[in-house]
C-alpha cells in the first residue's frame, strides 16, 4: 500500500512517516510539503492512501480531495487538523474521507486506521486494477491520439471512429494558462474541474495540449445545461486557480475533422469564440501598473512593456486599464508627460528640446503638436503667457 502524506510542517510530515514505516516497513510513504508537490506524486506514483492536512497554503486540504477525486476515486482520504471545528469534520465527512483526526496524532490511532484502510485497499484491489486499466488506455488513447489529431500532427493507422460516432455534435473548451513557471498544480485543477463538470452535464473529456493548454470536448443535451456548465467553470477556476488564464469556448461542431483548424483559429481569434480572461489580483495588477508608468513615463514605455511586468494579456490590460484609470494608455502616459511639461515651463528655464528630451519625446516637433493637441497652444506660446502674466503682476502696485 502507497501512502501520501500532505502537510506544510516537516515535523508533522515526519513524524507521521516514522510511526507508519516502523508498523508497517512494506508500505511505501510519500511526502509534499504542499498540494502542487502532492500532485506531481498523485500523477507519477499509484497512490492508495493520502493524509493531508486541513489548512495550507494556496488550497485547503479539503479543496484538494474535492478536486482529485474524479480522477483519483480509488483514493482513501485522512484529513488531519489541528481544529476541531464541526463544520470541517462535516465537510470531510460529505466529501467521503475515511477520518478526520485531530493533530497531536496518536500512534496507536494512527497504526489503528491504517490497519483498516490497508484491508480495504486491500479487498478493492482487484476489482481496482481492472478499472485502473480501463482508464489507464482511456487516457492513453486520449492523449496520444486525440491530441496529436487536435494538434494537426499524423495519427498513423489509428482508428478516431470511436471519437467520432460517440460524439456526433460536440463544443471545444480551450483553456490556456499565463505564466513563467511550471503550473503543475493549476493544470491539475482546470483537469479536474472540467472532468467532473463535462460528467455532470453531457459527456466527453479533457485532454492536455501542453503544459499550460487543456483542451475539452463536451456534448452536452441542452443550451441550458452548456451554460451552466460554462458558468460554473468560469467561477471553479477564477477561485482556484492563481495565475492569469484565459478561456475560449466554439460553437457546436458536427464535422470531426474540422477540429485542428478550429482549435488554431481559437488560439488567435478571440473575436468570433466565447472568449474570458481572467488575472488573479488585478486590482493589485493596476496599482503596479500605474507606479510603473509614473516611474518610467519619460522612457519609451509602451502598453506590451507594462502589460508583460504585471503578467497580463495586452488587450485584456488595455481593458483594465481603462476601466480602472478612466483612461486609455497612450492617453494617459501622454497626460502624464504633458503635466510634467507644464512643471518645466513654469518652474525652470530650460530649452524646449531639453524639456522635450526629459519627458520622453526625442522630436520636440512632435512634443510641440502633443503639447497643442492637449492645452491648445505651443510650449512657447504658454511660456510667454506665464510671463505675461508675471509682468502684469509685478506691475500692480
Amino acid at each position: 500500500m502507497n501512502i501520501l502524506i500532505v502537510d506544510d510542517e516537516s515535523v508533522i510530515r515526519e513524524g507521521i512517516k516514522r510511526t507508519i514505516r516502523r508498523a508497517f516497513p512494506e508500505h511505501g510513504v510519500y511526502l509534499a510539503e504542499s498540494p502542487d508537490e502532492a500532485v506531481k506524486i498523485l500523477r507519477s506514483d499509484p497512490i492508495d492512501v493520502v493524509l493531508t492536512d486541513i489548512l495550507m497554503p494556496g488550497m485547503t486540504g479539503l479543496e484538494f480531495m474535492q478536486l482529485s477525486r474524479g480522477s483519483y476515486p480509488h483514493v482513501k482520504w485522512v484529513i488531519i487538523s489541528a481544529y476541531s471545528e464541526f463544520a470541517y469534520a462535516k465537510e470531510a465527512v460529505r466529501l467521503g474521507a475515511k477520518d478526520y483526526l485531530l493533530k497531536p496524532i496518536g500512534k496507536e490511532l494512527l497504526v489503528s486506521m491504517m490497519t483498516q484502510l490497508g484491508e480495504e485497499v486491500g479487498r478493492d484491489a482487484e476489482q481496482e486494477q481492472e478499472t485502473k486499466m480501463l482508464r489507464s488506455n482511456l487516457k492513453f488513447l486520449r492523449e496520444a491520439v486525440f491530441q496529436r489529431f487536435a494538434m494537426g500532427l499524423d495519427i498513423g493507422n489509428m482508428d478516431i471512429a470511436p471519437f467520432v460516432e460517440r460524439h456526433p455534435h460536440f463544443q471545444l473548451a480551450l483553456i490556456k494558462m499565463e505564466s513563467d513557471h511550471a503550473v503543475h498544480l493549476e493544470h491539475y485543477i482546470v483537469e479536474n474541474v472540467l472532468n467532473e463538470l463535462i460528467e455532470r452535464y453531457g459527456e466527453g473529456f479533457v485532454t492536455s495540449l501542453d503544459g499550460k493548454s487543456l483542451l475539452g470536448l463536451m456534448t452536452v443535451d441542452s443550451k441550458e445545461h452548456m451554460r451552466s456548465l460554462v458558468e460554473e467553470l468560469k467561477s471553479h477556476l477564477k477561485k482556484y486557480v492563481k495565475v492569469p488564464f484565459q478561456i475560449q469556448f466554439s460553437d457546436v461542431i458536427h464535422d470531426f475533422n474540422s477540429i485542428p483548424g478550429v482549435i488554431q483559429k481559437m488560439g488567435r481569434d478571440t473575436e468570433s469564440f466565447e472568449f474570458d480572461y481572467y488575472a488573479p489580483g488585478g486590482n493589485r495588477a493596476m496599482e503596479v501598473a500605474v507606479q510603473y508608468i509614473r516611474a518610467n513615463y519619460n522612457t519609451d514605455v509602451t502598453l506590451e512593456k507594462v502589460a508583460s511586468v504585471v503578467f497580463l494579456n495586452p488587450a485584456y490590460f488595455s481593458q483594465v486599464f481603462k476601466q480602472k484609470t478612466g483612461s486609455g494608455f497612450k492617453e494617459y502616459v501622454t497626460g502624464l508627460r504633458i503635466e510634467k511639461a507644464i512643471y518645466l515651463l513654469e518652474h525652470t528655464q530650460l530649452k524646449l528640446v531639453d524639456i522635450a528630451e526629459k519627458i520622453g519625446y526625442q522630436d520636440v516637433k512632435h512634443f510641440t503638436q502633443v503639447f497643442r493637441k492637449r492645452m491648445h497652444v505651443t510650449p512657447t506660446e504658454y511660456r510667454q503667457h506665464l510671463a505675461s502674466k508675471s509682468n502684469m503682476s509685478s506691475a500692480c502696485p
